[in-house]
């Protein structure tokens, strides 16, 4: 009879967790930074070798049932080599403000969950024709005319208030790169410490 008790209480205790988890609305707003791994599809003319690179930034997120909406703003830093068919060797570095829009779900309870997730994300360059600070403006303006497009998808593992991220990157436009102007697809992969500023 005790046993039993005992688990009533246990799953009710889980369910109300798990239902306030994930019904009631809520809003966090936190920092994240982390470290990318870029693929540049060689096209015959260049060998291209891949290199890591880097992201800072900040996101929010608004959440109720079950359901998140996680819009992000970070600098990034995309490397690469290239060698051309004469053996020498360019290093190049894509830089730029990214801007995904991620909708995705969350299950777990008490502070522990995992996430899922997937959208949009639009690039904004940074290079000698655009400052850092522009390429913010445009982020936050949504100048999709001026930005590349890719899609995100992945998922991350919350601790109280930290989370980790790991993530895929697929160029849906291509960029051009190299001497003459070649163009490519970018895609690459994401591994990320974000931290929950606060929350409501």
């Amino acid at each position: 009879m005790k046993k039993t008790i005992l688990l009533s209480l246990a799953i009710l205790l889980v369910s109300a967790g798990l239902a306030s988890a994930q019904v009631i609305p809520s809003f966090s707003f936190g920092a994240k930074a982390g470290l990318n791994y870029s693929t540049f599809p060689s096209n015959g003319l260049y060998n291209n070798d891949n290199k890591a690179g880097y992201l800072a930034g900040v996101w929010a997120r608004v959440g109720g049932l079950g359901f998140n909406f996680q819009p992000e703003l970070y600098y990034t830093s995309k490397n690469i080599d290239i060698k051309d068919e004469a053996g020498n060797t360019n290093k190049a570095k894509f830089t730029s403000v990214d801007l995904p829009l991620l909708v995705g779900g969350k299950i777990g309870a008490f502070g522990l969950g995992g996430r899922f997730y997937g959208g949009p994300v639009f690039s904004f360059s940074v290079n000698k024709d655009q400052s850092l600070s522009g390429a913010t403006k445009e982020a936050v303006n949504l100048n999709y005319k001026d930005a590349n497009y890719g899609i995100q998808l992945g998922a991350g593992l919350d601790i109280r208030d930290f989370s980790v991220d790991l993530r895929y990157e697929g160029g849906l436009n291509k960029i051009g790169y190299g001497p003459d102007n070649s163009h490519t697809r970018v895609s690459l992969f994401s591994l990320s410490l974000a931290y929950k500023i606060f929350s409501l």
